[in-house]
Order: structure tokens, then sequence, then C-alpha cells
């Protein structure tokens, strides 16, 4: 199962392994019981601190379960855990074997803390980008509380719960048999979400903290090179970010970094905060900013307000709170919304293997889309508001030699249609003759671009009639000591690269415009 190379990388991980653990297999005669069987043998060989049976009784065949001898751990795979998940098997053996896991003293605590029976199932794809920081958050609360309990469920071998349950994007999280979320969440998120006095607690010690010279909204390239310059200067630093990295954390494939010839989303958001942490930058992640009242008078303290209630103050501050995905805003959009209107191809393709899906959208990220899920679905049918496709040319020519591909140019979208719950069918307008057209699909992947995330600074600064911030040159907006840097801006091409050195200037700004006015006496 394993090739020569990833045995000699496991086996090096496991002996970190501290105590002996069982793994407890649940089989069948399939196929898919016997590819993992093979799987388990090659780990149970590399470790003398593992045991192997096959004598489980678990509700879904194949499966298999990891627990210490006499105790009843929750961490159950009901998959056969490789490409993206394979980093979530690694943890969660080494974890249950009793290595200690990478996480703050007090989110310890708080899962210690949590009081009641936890079982959750979570659906993923072996494909999806977002699923393993999901599967690996519950596996390690599973592992720190015996209260918790989560089953990782590939929804490619399990389709019928998948079709039962109307499960059309992923990760999914059911918990104690009800939905508890979708999307990518972390260990904080999904305790936050468990413990209903965490905001209290969230906003007493952001109230609690000093004012900053420089605090950043936002935890983007952006955000995250702005800190690292702001840092370096030696200036008290913070970044308030509602989930550090933005973006990027969903984007499959990075390839257009000068120096780093291709990487993944999550692994250079974990090379940035990294960058991060070699400096005295103070990172308080999960947190949405509401409100910013500007200073007084120029070098008096900024407030940055909480949706938690929590206040932040800082002489200046760099708002690079970015970009989300644009919506049609079309009936039936918001009904259907992960019952097959979608909007991360990469994490959700795989659960339309066979089907007909369209792609809304003929730029680069729709081109794309369209040609990843080409080799996945049965038929994608693209669907371009403007007369051409605006995509590179060489991405176009890609989509047009694929045998399973429509593009319909010209045409808007005008609904969403569905049966039984479930999309089954999209509109679209001819702009040409305003003729409506009906497309049966089962799947709906919208890629139009972004929308900044701003609402929340409407008549504090000045923004553009596309939402974004008015900046000039140096990053500054037109309230004294208030930059910005990154998606949310009027700086043209959304590119993480542009970003980042939109980060930096904004916060060589904030400096120059400290050294260059009256500290206030309170700070």
């Amino acid at each position: 199962m394993l090739d020569d190379t990833l045995k000699t990388q496991l086996k090096a991980h496991l002996e970190l392994v501290r105590e002996p653990f069982e793994i407890i297999a649940t089989l069948g005669d399939d196929d898919n019981s016997k590819e993992m069987l093979a799987l388990l043998k090659d780990v149970d060989n590399l470790s003398d601190k593992i045991t192997l049976r096959t004598d489980g009784q678990a509700s879904r065949t194949p499966s298999f379960q990891l627990t210490q001898p006499g105790a009843n751990t929750g961490v159950e795979f009901a998959a056969i855990p490789m490409g993206h998940e394979f980093t979530s098997l690694v943890l969660a053996l080494l974890w249950v074997g009793g290595h200690p896991a990478k996480l703050d003293a007090d989110l310890i605590e708080q899962i210690k803390d949590l009081d009641g029976d936890y079982n959750f199932e979570v659906y993923m794809s072996l494909s999806c980008n977002n699923c393993p920081d999901v599967v690996q958050a519950l596996t390690i609360m599973s592992v720190i509380n015996p209260k918790i309990r989560v089953v990782t469920i590939d929804g490619a071998l399990f389709q019928d719960e998948i079709n039962e349950r109307e499960i059309m994007a992923v990760p999914t999280m059911y918990l104690n048999g009800e939905v508890f979320g979708a999307g990518r969440m972390d260990v904080a998120e999904i305790v936050g979400k468990l413990d209903v006095n965490s905001a209290e607690r969230d906003a007493k010690k952001l109230n609690e903290r000093d004012p900053f010279e420089v605090l950043i909204i936002g935890g983007g390239p952006a955000g995250a090179a702005a800190g690292v310059y702001a840092a370096r200067k030696g200036i008290r630093t913070g970044i308030a970010a509602e989930r550090f990295g933005g973006q990027v954390n969903d984007t499959l494939a990075i390839e257009n970094y000068v120096s780093i010839l291709a990487t993944e989303g999550p692994k250079f958001v974990q090379a940035m905060k990294a960058h991060v942490d070699e400096y005295e930058v103070d990172v308080m992640n999960l947190q949405t900013a509401d409100k910013l009242i500007p200073a007084q008078n120029p070098g008096d303290l900024i407030e940055v307000h909480m949706t938690n209630g929590g206040v932040l103050k800082s002489r200046t501050v760099i708002l690079s709170t970015g970009a989300r995905w644009r919506k049609l805003n079309v009936p039936g959009e918001e009904e259907y919304q992960n019952k097959g209107v979608a909007y991360c191809p990469h994490c959700d393709g795989p659960l339309f293997k066979g089907k007909r899906v369209a792609v809304i959208g003929g730029g680069n990220s729709g081109v794309e889309a369209a040609i990843d899920l080409a080799g996945i679905v049965g038929h994608v049918t693209v669907i371009e508001f403007a007369q051409d496709l605006c995509a590179d040319a060489v991405l176009i020519k890609k989509l047009k030699s694929m045998p399973n591909v429509e593009i319909i140019t010209n045409a808007a979208t005008t609904e969403f249609i569905g049966k039984d719950g479930k999309l089954a069918a999209l509109h679209y307008k001819d702009r040409a003759t305003d003729e409506i057209h009906d497309v049966a699909v089962e799947g709906a992947f919208i890629q139009i671009g972004l929308v900044p995330n701003t609402e929340w600074l409407k008549g504090t600064v000045e923004l553009s009639k596309y939402g974004e911030i008015v900046v000039n040159d140096r990053g500054a907006t037109n309230v004294p000591g208030v930059f910005a840097a990154g998606d949310a801006t009027t700086t043209p091409y959304k590119q993480i690269i542009i970003a980042a050195g939109d980060g930096a200037t904004a916060a060589l700004s904030a400096f120059d415009y400290l050294i260059r006015t009256p500290a206030p006496e309170t700070i």
C-alpha cells in the first residue's frame, strides 16, 4: 500500500510514539476493505508499540479505530486516509500514542473543561484542501477529552450516507446527529462554538491588552507582511484576524510567488505564520472587527471594536481584511448553497463524480475550475456573462480540448432551481436574444471574483463604488493614522505577491507616521 519512501518517513514519525495502542479494524470482503487492511498492516509493521486487530464491530465497513488498551478513545476513520488526509492519519497515530499536540495551554484546558457527550461525524473527500484542518482539530480534541468522539468519513466510500443526508459540500460536520457546520474550522473555532462563554472571556482578554503602536486587522498575506515589517522596527505590533491566512487557506495551487516554484495554500499560510512568530507580534485569531473609531487628534489612540465586545487601541491601524467569494445574488443561490451551489471546486468536486455540473464564470478561476472538474464529473457547462471567455489563452485552449465541456458565453445566470431539497437545474438568459434557457445540473460552482470585506467601514473611511478602501501610493487612507493593504483596497490586481508588497508598504508608512507624530501622554 505504502511505497518505500512513505514507509521510511512514517517509521521516523512513529518513533515519537510514547505509549502502546491498538488499531481495531472492521472489515469486509470488498476491495476497499482489502485496501484498508493493506494500509493498516504497513502501519502496524513500522512500530512495535502498535497492535493491529481485525475483530472490530463498528457500524461502518470498512473502518478502523485508534485506541489505547483498556481505553475507549473516540478516534475512528471510515476512510482510507491517503491524499490530503495522510497527514491526518499520521497525527492521529502520534496523538493516540501519547505524543503531545502543539496547542496553547489555555486551549487545552478549555477542551478538557467541555462537559457533555459530543459525537462528531465528519464527511470529507481525499482531494479536499479544507478537510484536514477539521479532521485534525476534532481528532486532537477527542484525544484530549474522552467525552468527544469523532468518525472521519470518506464520502466516496459511503455514498449512500452522502445521498441520504444530502451532503453536497465538504467538510460537513454532524454533532450528535445534527448538522454542526460546514467548511474549514480549526480547534479554536470548534471549541468557541461549543463553549458558549468563550466570547465573553475573549473580549475581556482583548480589553486588558495595552495599546499597540501598529494594529493590523486581517491576517492574510498583506496582514502578515505588515506584521513582519512593523515588528522589525521594534514597535509594539498586533494582528487581529478572523482567520489567519485568509482566503489563501482555500487556495489549492500557488505557482506564481517569486522564489517558490509551487506550493499549496495551507502550506503557504503555515510558512507565513512561522515567519510572523519569529517576531514579537501579538496574533489574536478568530477576532472579527465591526467598528473603527478614528483618533480625535493625530497621534491619539484609534479604537477597533470587535463583535465579541472587545476593544483594541492603537496609534496606527492597518486594514487588511481581504475579500470573499462574490455571489450572484439570484433566486435559489442561498437556498441551495451546500446543496448543489458551491464555491470551492477543489473541495466539493469529488462529491459530483459522474454528474452534470456548471461553472459560472469564464475568468482564470472559472476555467481552471472547469478543467479540474472535467476530470471528475460527467459533464461541465461553463457559463460566462461576457461575449468571450476572459481567461489566459493557454487555459482556454486546454478547456476547449476537453470532450465533456460545453461553453456558453454572453449569458446571464438568472436562477437556481431545486427538486427534493437539492439543486436540479439553472436558468440563464441569452443576452443577445433575451431568451431564457434551462440547464439540468446537480452542481454549480460560482467563480465570478471577489468582494472586499469592508462593510463595517462604511461612513468611516473612504470606499470606492466597489466597496474597496481608497488608498494612495503609500497605503494611506483618508483617516489620519489609518492605512490599508491587500485585496480590500483599490490597489489593482488581486494577487498574493501584490498583497504582501502592499502590507510592507503600509507598515513602513505607519512607522513613518509614528515617528513624525507626537505620541499621546496616556500610551
